[in-house]
């Protein structure tokens, strides 16, 4: 294994922020990152972290990262969701994904969370393969509902 596992830290933001484009370019929304390493910065290293994340690195470079949350379930209690998981696409094949997964659900585990949910896109088969093949289900009959930032103005400016 040529890579580590660590913990994100704030020299990490621009590394994490360079993952995050190139998964909305692999999922084909490049347009849609609107996230900032000064979002970033504020969001997951500050006094009150929204987020944690593990990056895998190799030889001083991120070249993979996970980043999640808790929350809170009212059936189960907390719970973690797994935002993004990405590993750059030359960099695939190492284990590297494998690794970050792992430390997630080990940080789950952990800290006695019921479950970690997360989203995949139905054409993305490798990955669903790969989910499935550690034990994940996904879930048919649930579907993933989103309200954007123009639709909530609209909704709070009628309401």
């Amino acid at each position: 294994m040529g890579f580590t596992i660590r913990e994100g830290k704030p020299t990490d933001v621009a590394a994490i922020l360079t993952l995050i484009k190139e998964l909305a370019a692999f999922e084909k929304l490049s347009g849609e990152v609107e996230t900032t390493e000064e979002d970033l910065l504020r969001d997951g290293f500050s006094e009150q972290p929204k987020f944690k994340t593990f990056v895998a690195e190799e030889n001083d470079t991120v070249i993979g990262m996970a980043l999640f949350y808790e929350r809170y379930s009212t059936w189960k209690g907390t719970i973690i969701h797994l935002e993004d998981l990405m590993v750059t696409q030359e960099k695939r094949g190492l284990g590297a994904g494998k690794a970050l997964y792992t430390s997630v659900l080990k940080y789950a585990h952990s800290i006695q969370c019921k479950r970690v949910s997360w989203e995949v896109l139905d054409w993305n088969e490798n990955a669903i393969k790969f989910y499935e093949s550690t034990g994940a289900n996904i879930l048919d009959g649930w579907q993933v509902v989103h309200m954007n930032e123009n639709n909530l103005q609209t909704f709070i400016n009628k309401n």
